[in-house]
């Protein structure tokens, strides 16, 4: 017997239990539903990879694509606040009853093969693209490349962004591993980009062995920055005089010289004047990635979860300028390399608020102020059980010209995002 609601939430907790894992790597299943369903798209497909900077990626290409006046689908993982994020239709997220509608469509179609919460949600997005007539789909990888469940659809183009050390009991414990594991995404004959300015060897060889058409930042395409602007460059000329891209940091330049890329790529089908790409560089937005609230003490709001994430950070904290305390709320989950991130980011805090997560593959509080101790980091660290009493203690310790930092996962922006903080 088939499940059926008309309630998401209720769907979401089926989702949950469907499968024996959270995490199931392969195509095999995902690829026998997505033929069944007949989820072949006629409209261009971008699939975007890579350790860190992807979802900023997709975010730029969706708001480009946006204020050209296309129909863009989005697919996006995790999500902050509300399910309903991962798919997006012209930046807006879909309403329960729609995301309902294309569950309901993979549970009909699935007979009895186990699927898991990601494959489930990946076709039902792409479903839900199909069924409204979007121009353009961005998805988002979950998880590594070539066996996500993203990498069941054939992208029109293909981008790794980053690629560093993370879910290495997934993807393998060395760049090398991890970068083969990324590149999994490229097609034969297709174009396909590396953002990453140092791309492993492993990366660099299977583009080349299937014939895929490699762009590499610093080689086929690139940036300058110029102080007040920036200029654009690849194979098919220069765009000068763009502006910075709304979402804060130094390696945005990057991301957005990766999106100029793809879009110059498939200029042909999906013309964008140069007009629209300065609107979505401007106004382009996503929670969460070095999000700066409003008021004082000044309040940052960052997902990273990873050491190459936290050297980001690192650096966008140094560059905000003075502030005579640094309060951290920071939390993780089990699997995540703590003490890597905790050293890249010491000397940016100076007093830590440990949060003990509610989620099951939270590390354990008391476990991270340990490491941090043992790091030898300055400064003071306390642990509270939950965000929201860390933040209630950080703010009563800030003064208006400290700051205050959040990160480490998505559940703590999530959690700061749901306190509503100011």
């Amino acid at each position: 017997m088939r499940f059926d609601s008309d309630s998401l939430q209720e769907w979401l907790a089926y989702l949950e239990r469907l499968h024996a894992t959270a995490i199931d790597m392969g195509l095999a299943r995902v690829a026998e539903v997505a033929s069944r369903m007949e989820l072949k798209p006629a409209f261009p497909v971008i699939t975007v990879g890579g350790t860190n900077g992807k979802g900023s990626t997709c975010a730029m290409l969706a708001a480009v694509y946006r204020a050209a006046g296309y129909r863009v689908g989005a697919y996006a993982s995790p999500h902050l606040i509300h399910y309903n994020e991962r798919v997006c239709i012209d930046l807006q997220p879909a309403d329960d009853a729609a995301i309902v509608s294309s569950f309901r469509a993979v549970e009909a179609a699935r007979g009895d093969i186990s699927l898991t919460y990601f494959e489930f949600g990946t076709l039902a997005a792409m479903h839900q693209f199909m069924a409204t007539g979007v121009d353009v789909a961005v998805l988002e990888v979950g998880l590594g490349g070539r066996l996500d469940a993203v990498n069941v659809f054939e992208p029109d183009v293909a981008a790794v962004v980053s690629v560093d050390l993370d879910h290495q009991s997934y993807l393998g414990d060395t760049r090398e591993a991890i970068g083969f594991e990324k590149a999994g995404i490229y097609r034969a004959g297709k174009v396909a980009f590396c953002a990453d300015p140092h791309p492993p060897r492993s990366l660099l060889d299977h583009a080349a062995n299937i014939g895929a058409d490699l762009q590499v930042i610093g080689k086929d395409f690139g940036y300058t920055n110029e102080t007040t602007q920036w200029r654009w460059r690849g194979r098919n000329g220069q765009k000068p005089g763009l502006p910075f891209p709304a979402l804060r940091g130094a390696f945005q330049l990057g991301n957005a010289s990766l999106v100029i890329a793809i879009l110059d790529a498939l200029n042909a089908r999906l013309p964008v004047s140069i007009g629209a790409l300065k609107r979505g560089l401007l106004e382009v937005s996503l929670p969460g990635r070095f999000q700066v609230l409003p008021g004082r003490p000044s309040i940052v709001l960052d997902v990273a979860h990873n050491p190459h994430a936290a050297a980001a950070l690192a650096q966008n904290l140094a560059n905000q300028g003075f502030f005579p305390t640094t309060h951290a709320i920071f939390s993780g989950l089990a699997d995540k390399d703590v003490a890597g991130i905790v050293a890249l980011l010491k000397d940016q805090i100076d007093v830590w608020h440990i949060a003990q997560l509610d989620v099951p593959r939270a590390a354990s509080a008391d476990d991270i102020a340990r490491q941090i101790v043992a790091s030898g980091a300055p400064g003071r660290v306390q642990v509270y059980p939950d965000v929201a009493e860390a933040y209630a203690a950080a703010r009563r310790a800030a003064g208006e010209n400290d700051r205050i930092a959040a990160f480490g996962c998505f559940k703590v922006v999530a959690d700061m995002l749901a306190l509503k903080p100011r």
